[in-house]
């Protein structure tokens, strides 16, 4: 029988996923300390967290930088994703702090190149990886400080969509990347904007290795974090 423990995180990714979102963050100790990434998943196949499972007692969403006690059940590592936990969805999530943009230096990962690169989509640069070879990599989250940040909105891919196709290509260790974005702000940002490049400069980014998709793991930027 699973037992439940509290984990206490930064929110740093409430990414789109299917009808549901993505939410992750780094553990963060009583001293205020990072600690490993966990991402809160629910049993459902795709393992994404509805409404109810992620909302606080108020009824409000978990927002980038939150503070939040999670209940959860037990470790579900998979794959790649070893950061997975089954979260406890009778349970509610708890809001108890905040952080800023001048905590994020703290928590950002070692800068080194994002996953596996030279396999790239139509449309994106350094996106994707082949599943046989994202098999070899242990981690699936990371947060990023990057100087150069220029959002891409495009036309929907199909009529129905909700949304522009958004990108962000940015610079890494020196190497161009350009990720679909997932982040849900930046997605209602993008609304009634033009097709056209926008550059806005400095960002932290969440980017995740997400979900397989026809033989690929891709490359995603799940938040965009201004100051």
């Amino acid at each position: 029988m699973a037992t439940l423990t509290v984990k206490r995180i930064v929110c740093l990714a409430n990414s789109r996923k299917m009808a549901g979102r993505c939410v992750a963050g780094k553990e963060i100790s009583e001293d205020g300390h990072p600690g490993n990434w966990i991402r809160p998943v629910s049993n459902r196949e795709i393992e994404s967290i509805s409404e109810r499972e992620r909302c606080y007692a108020d009824g409000n969403d978990p927002e980038l930088l939150d503070i939040i006690e999670v209940p959860l059940l037990s470790a579900k590592p998979k794959d790649y994703q070893q950061e997975n936990w089954l979260l406890d969805p009778s349970r509610q999530w708890r809001k108890v702090g905040r952080l800023s943009w001048d905590d994020l230096p703290s928590l950002a990962d070692p800068e080194t190149p994002l996953w596996t690169n030279g396999f790239t989509s139509r449309g994106g640069k350094n996106d994707q990886v082949p599943v046989d070879v994202a098999a070899g990599h242990d981690t699936s989250l990371r947060l990023i400080r990057v100087e150069d940040l220029t959002v891409i909105v495009s036309e929907p891919s199909r009529p129905s969509a909700n949304f522009s196709i958004l990108r962000g290509r940015f610079t890494h260790c020196n190497e161009t990347y350009c990720f679909r974005i997932t982040d849900p702000v930046s997605e209602n940002g993008s609304i009634n904007l033009p097709y056209a490049e926008y550059p806005v400069g400095e960002r932290y980014l969440t980017v995740s290795l997400g979900e397989p998709f026809e033989g690929h793991a891709y490359k995603l930027i799940a938040a965009i974090i201004r100051p």
